[in-house]
């Protein structure tokens, strides 16, 4: 089954998270809330491996060459996603480099933007079923949407949307959609 070795850079300082995953979107949605703002995508990459076993024995090698670089994992990071001796300060070229060394090797080697953003789009029916339970829910609150508790996760996903340039308004409810466009202003 397929696997991924990830490099993702934290956006405006030299941190990255280094690990392996079969769903590289559903790993980086895990590590922050924000996590399309969170990681600077264009530099973040995707090496494909065959196997698990494979994008182990590769993230094995890369943390023990990198544990000098070992850091600890940024605050905003979710703590419960776990993953806490995957972060490296200073690392990026080094994994880069590793990673087109494998690539070399004929080992298919992904930017993740246009991945991830690929992974987003296919994903379009059970967004547009999770936002409508979640705004029937809202609604049946009788608080107003804005307010409302979980106003933050549709915004959050709307906004990964729109940051990956999927068209909230054909992605969502409708309601849902103007909502989003009525709190972004």
């Amino acid at each position: 089954m397929t696997a991924f070795l990830y490099l993702l850079p934290c956006a405006g300082e030299d941190l990255i998270k280094l690990g392996i995953s079969r769903d590289p979107l559903a790993r980086a949605r895990s590590l922050a809330p924000r996590w399309f703002e969170f990681f600077d995508l264009d530099r973040a990459w995707l090496l494909q491996a065959d196997a698990i076993a494979e994008a182990q024995s590769w993230e094995t090698a890369l943390k023990r060459s990198l544990k000098p670089h070992n850091a600890p994992a940024p605050l905003l990071s979710v703590r419960a996603a776990g993953g806490f001796s995957e972060w490296f300060r200073g690392a990026h070229g080094a994994v880069l480099d590793y990673m087109d060394a494998m690539a070399g090797q004929g080992f298919a080697l992904h930017p993740a933007r246009p991945w991830l953003g690929q992974a987003l789009a296919r994903g379009s029916d059970s967004l547009y079923g999770w936002a409508d339970a979640l705004w029937q829910s809202m609604l049946e609150s009788g608080i107003d949407p804005s307010l409302h508790p979980l106003a933050p996760s549709l915004r959050d996903a709307c906004d990964e949307q729109a940051a990956f340039a999927l068209e909230v308004e054909t992605r969502m409810p409708a309601a849902v959609a103007r909502w989003y466009r009525d709190v972004r202003g």
